[in-house]
C-alpha cells in the first residue's frame, strides 16, 4: 500500500508552525465555510491556542494540514463556548480531552491525511492518560468521524454557516476499535510515515503498559544480558539490593537441582512461613506468582460486567487494566488532586463509599504518587464502609512506611477486606515472582480453589521463605533506600530552580517539569540515549500533565549517574527550543 509519492511526517507543531496554520485556519474556516468573518489579517486564532497542543501533518516538508488537542488541565474547552457542561454529562468526567480544528490543506482531502490526524490525536491522549475525548465534528463530515469510532451525542452546535454535533468516545474503546479495524493498513502504514511524536505508532495490544523499558534493552530474547551494569534501571520499582543472602545462597549452592524439580504444588510450606513471621493464620494466606497473579485471579473470580468498582486515579495502571478490559465492569475514579499532594483523604474517600461499591482498591502507599495513608486511618474508613462492600489493599511498599502499618491483621478478622502484599519490591525477588494475599479465611480458601498446581516455583518459594527468615537484613536495606532516597532528590532539585522534586515514601521520587518547557516523554527519551531509563507518568493519569516523572533509588553511584543525566539532559532540551 502507497500513501503518497512524498513521505507523510506526522509531528508535534512547534512554535514556527504557528503561523501557517493560523493562515490555513482562516482560509478554510473564514474564506471556505464562512465559520468565521474574514479579517484582514488573514489569520484565525483564539484564547485557547496558547494551552492547545497542535499535531502537523506536512508532505514533501510542505503543510498538508493539522489537528488540535486541548487537555483537561487547560481548565476549559472550546466546546464551552456553546455548551454549558452542567447539562452534559460527558463534559463533566475527569481526564476528558477536546479534539478539535481537523484542517487538511484542499489538495490533500480525500487521502489518508485526516484521519492520519485524528489517529496521531488518539495516541497523543492515550499517552496523556485521557479516557475520554470529545469533539465538534460538522455534521458533513460526520460519516468519517463515525467510521473512526466516535458516537454522536445527537446535540446540535451552530457556528457562522456551520452546523457541528457533539461527539465523544472512550479512548479505550477507540483505541481497540481502531487496532482491531485498521490494524493491518497502520502495520502496512508504518514503514511509509515519519512518525516524530513522542509515542509509538502502535500501541501494545491487549496488555497493560507496564514501566520497564529498561529490560528491553538487553535483548528481545536476553542475549546481551552482560550489558545490564551499562544500563540505570530507575523506570522500575526493583530493589536496588540483593535478595537476603541466605535466599541468594540457596538459590546458588542447589542451582541445577532446582532448575529441573518440581515445587510444592500448593506451596504449603511459603504458606506457613509467611503465616508465622505475620502473625496470622495459616488459613487466612493465599500465595501466588506476584501480585499480578492474585489480581487477575481474585478479580476474575469476584467481578463480572455488571460489577461496580471504585479505583484512586492515579494508581498502579494494571487494576484499571483488569477491571475494565479483561472484566469489562465498571469503574470509578477516586481522583487524588496534586495541590493537596496527592494525599487520600480519608473523610472524601468515606464520603465516596457511598456510591455503593462491590470492590475499592487502594494501593497503599500509593504508586505513583508515593503517598501512604496511615494505617489507623484507613482502618477506620473501612470499618464505617457500607455493608456488601469489598476492600482490596495493596501493600506493595507498605515496608517503607514503618512497623505497625500493615492492615494484615485486621484483613484476617474484619470480613470486609484483602491485603495483597508483593515480596518483590520490598524483598528483591522481582525476578522470582512471589507475593500473598491476607483475607478472611474463606476468601482465601477461595482464591486457593482458583490457583492451579506449581503456580509459584521453586526458585521463588525457596527465596521467600529464605527472605521472611531474614528480617534484619531487610530493615538495614530499607533504611539505607531511605538516604538514597534523600540524596537522590536533593541531586534532582539542584538541575533546575524551576523542576519540583517530590520525596516518597517509597523507593523513589518524582519530578515534575515546570509548565511551557520540555515534557516528560522528551526528557525520558534523551536520558534513555545515555542509558538512564525513568519512567513517565503522563499514560497513567491526566493528572500528571505530560510533566512529571517517576524515578527509582538505586546505589549511590547509580544515583548519581542518574542526576547528572537528567541536569545534562534539560540542559540540551532548553537549549534546543531556544
Amino acid at each position: 500500500m502507497v500513501v503518497d509519492a512524498d513521505e507523510l511526517e506526522l509531528r508535534p507543531g512547534s512554535r514556527a508552525d504557528r503561523e501557517w496554520i493560523y493562515r490555513l485556519r482562516h482560509e478554510v474556516y473564514a474564506r471556505e465555510l464562512g465559520q468565521h468573518a474574514v479579517n484582514d489579517a488573514g489569520r484565525l486564532s483564539d484564547e485557547l491556542d496558547e494551552g492547545n497542543v497542535y499535531i502537523v501533518a506536512a508532505r514533501g516538508g510542505r503543510p498538508a494540514g493539522f489537528i488540535s488537542v486541548t487537555p483537561p488541565w487547560r481548565g476549559r474547552y472550546s466546546i464551552d463556548k456553546y455548551l454549558r457542561r452542567e447539562e452534559h454529562p460527558v463534559l463533566n468526567r475527569d481526564g476528558v480531552f477536546e479534539i478539535r480544528i481537523l484542517t487538511v490543506e484542499p489538495s490533500r482531502r480525500g487521502a489518508l491525511t485526516g484521519k492520519l490526524l485524528m489517529y496521531a490525536a488518539l495516541r497523543w491522549v492515550m499517552a496523556h492518560g485521557g479516557r475520554t475525548v470529545v469533539a465538534l465534528g460538522r455534521s458533513e463530515l460526520l460519516p468519517m468521524y463515525l467510521e473512526l469510532g466516535l458516537t454522536s451525542t445527537g446535540v446540535p452546535v451552530r457556528s457562522g454557516e456551520l452546523t457541528f454535533e457533539l461527539l465523544s468516545g472512550e479512548v479505550a474503546d477507540l483505541a481497540e476499535r481502531t487496532l482491531r479495524t485498521y490494524g493491518p493498513v497502520l502495520r502496512a502504514l508504518e514503514p511509509q510515515v515519519r512518525w516524530s511524536l513522542e509515542t509509538p505508532f502502535l500501541p501494545a495490544a491487549g496488555a497493560c503498559e507496564h514501566g520497564g523499558s529498561s529490560i528491553e534493552a538487553l535483548g528481545r530474547r536476553f542475549d546481551t544480558l552482560g550489558a545490564h551494569g551499562d544500563i540505570v534501571p530507575a523506570d522500575v520499582l526493583d530493589a536496588w539490593f540483593p535478595p537476603a543472602p541466605a535466599a541468594a545462597a540457596a538459590l546458588t549452592a542447589h542451582q541445577d537441582w532446582i532448575a529441573h524439580t518440581s515445587p510444592p504444588t500448593q506451596a504449603e510450606g511459603l504458606i506457613e512461613e509467611v503465616a508465622a513471621r505475620r502473625s496470622l493464620p495459616a488459613e487466612s494466606v493465599a500465595v501466588g506468582a506476584g501480585s499480578s497473579d492474585l489480581i487477575f485471579r481474585a478479580f476474575r473470580g469476584w467481578l463480572d460486567a455488571s460489577s461496580r468498582v471504585l479505583l484512586v486515579d492515579p494508581s498502579y495502571g494494571e487494576y484499571a487494566h483488569v477491571v475494565e478490559r479483561v472484566i469489562g465492569a465498571r469503574a470509578d475514579r477516586f481522583a487524588l488532586r496534586r495541590e493537596e499532594g496527592w494525599r487520600i483523604d480519608p473523610d472524601r474517600l468515606a464520603a465516596a463509599l457511598r456510591g455503593r461499591y462491590d470492590l475499592v482498591v487502594v494501593v497503599n502507599p500509593n504508586n505513583p504518587t508515593g503517598v501512604h495513608l496511615g494505617a489507623d486511618e484507613l482502618r477506620e474508613v473501612l470499618a464505617t464502609a457500607p455493608d456488601g462492600t469489598r476492600f482490596w489493599i495493596d501493600e506493595a511498599y507498605v515496608g517503607y512506611a514503618g512497623p505497625g502499618q500493615s492492615l494484615e491483621p485486621y484483613a484476617a478478622s474484619a470480613g470486609n477486606a484483602v491485603v495483597c502484599t508483593s515480596l518483590s519490591k520490598m524483598y528483591a525477588l522481582s525476578g522470582l515472582r512471589a507475593a500473598y494475599l491476607t483475607a478472611p479465611a474463606q476468601v482465601a480458601a477461595e482464591v486457593r480453589r482458583w490457583t492451579p498446581p506449581w503456580a509459584v516455583s521453586l526458585p521463588a518459594q525457596i527465596a521467600a521463605v529464605h527472605a521472611l527468615g531474614d528480617p534484619g537484613y531487610y530493615a538495614g536495606r530499607w533504611a539505607r533506600t531511605r538516604t538514597l532516597r534523600a540524596e537522590l532528590a536533593a541531586a534532582l532539585a539542584a538541575t533546575g530552580e524551576d523542576v519540583h522534586v517530590q520525596e516518597t515514601v517509597a523507593n523513589f521520587v518524582l519530578l515534575t517539569l515546570p509548565y511551557g518547557g520540555p515534557g516528560a516523554a522528551r526528557l525520558v527519551r534523551r536520558c534513555r540515549e545515555q542509558g538512564v531509563f525513568l519512567r513517565d507518568l503522563s499514560p497513567m493519569s491526566p493528572a500528571f500533565e505530560g510533566r512529571t516523572v517517576r524515578i527509582a533509588v538505586r546505589g549511590a553511584a547509580a544515583n548519581a549517574r542518574i542526576a547528572a543525566t537528567v541536569a545534562e539532559a534539560l540542559r540540551d532540551l532548553v537549549k534546543d527550543a531556544t
